[in-house]
């Protein structure tokens, strides 16, 4: 499969702008799968603006991404805010757009607490993990701090995802845990891994970036970096093919999966 990393800066708190930039990347290069950071739509850290940029189902911002997955001939990942499952409340969200018109979400599990990021303020935390359909397979999708959770993307895996995406926002003082918890995240399930942050920075916030892709034996897989329009500071597109059959050939050497399914 082949994927495009977009390690992007979004515009802070302009929906408008960003998806705009979506549109004008969409078709740009050839990629089954396009992923963009965590909260690409809306930015980070915009405060009470997150509720009038929430994407609802049926609205503009819906049509707009699924009509750049067809014109792109290939799905689209972008990270953003969306309506939760109560009114007023807001959530985390990564949104899968398609060609064929469906629009499938995954919320954020784990909200980060700390620092200055205090997710819980805004934010409600998504309460479960399902793998979305991409075309015949199948993606898993955890964002940012998820990472640090294993249980999610084990659960994901054994519904049968068979790529593990992480949208991410995560700062540069945490790209060595991220380091080296991507890699793990494949071998403990054989699942090859993508992951993309955002670069940029916001209230003196410096954003790591460092995205890239892993095997199912957690192994860097190779990229290849793109030409990118109006490239701000740090900004990359990157390349990857990534082959969602190794999982099926590795896992009988490792059956992380079968053996530990009772636990």
């Amino acid at each position: 499969m082949r994927l495009l990393l977009a390690e992007l800066a979004p515009v802070r708190g302009d929906l408008e702008a960003n998806l705009a930039r979506l549109e004008r990347l969409s078709g740009a290069h050839p990629a089954e799968l396009t992923v963009y950071p965590e909260l690409f739509l809306t930015g980070y850290r915009v405060g009470d603006r997150l509720h009038r940029m929430g994407v609802r189902p049926g609205d503009a911002t819906v049509g707009r991404l699924n009509a750049a997955a067809e014109r792109a001939h290939g799905a689209i990942l972008v990270g953003g805010a969306i309506a939760g499952p109560r009114p007023g409340e807001i959530q985390n969200g990564a949104l899968l757009a398609s060609p064929s018109g469906e629009l499938q979400v995954q919320s954020k599990r784990f909200l980060p607490t700390y620092g200055p990021f205090e997710e819980g303020v805004p934010f409600s935390a998504g309460d479960r993990s399902v793998p979305l359909q991409l075309g015949e397979r199948r993606v898993g999708v955890g964002i940012c701090y998820d990472t640090f959770f294993p249980e999610v993307f084990r659960t994901l895996a054994l519904a049968g995802a068979e790529l593990l995406a992480i949208p991410s926002a995560a700062p540069v003082t945490s790209s060595r845990l991220f380091a080296k918890l991507l890699p793990a995240r494949a071998v403990e399930n054989a699942v090859p891994v993508v992951y993309v942050n955002r670069v940029g920075v916001v209230d003196g916030v410096v954003f790591g970036g460092g995205s890239g892709a892993w095997d199912a034996r957690g192994e860097p897989l190779p990229t290849e970096e793109l030409p990118l329009e109006h490239a701000g500071d740090g900004e990359r597109l990157l390349g990857v093919e990534v082959d969602l059959d190794d999982a099926a050939r590795w896992r009988p050497f490792r059956p992380v999966l079968r053996d530990g399914d009772h636990a």
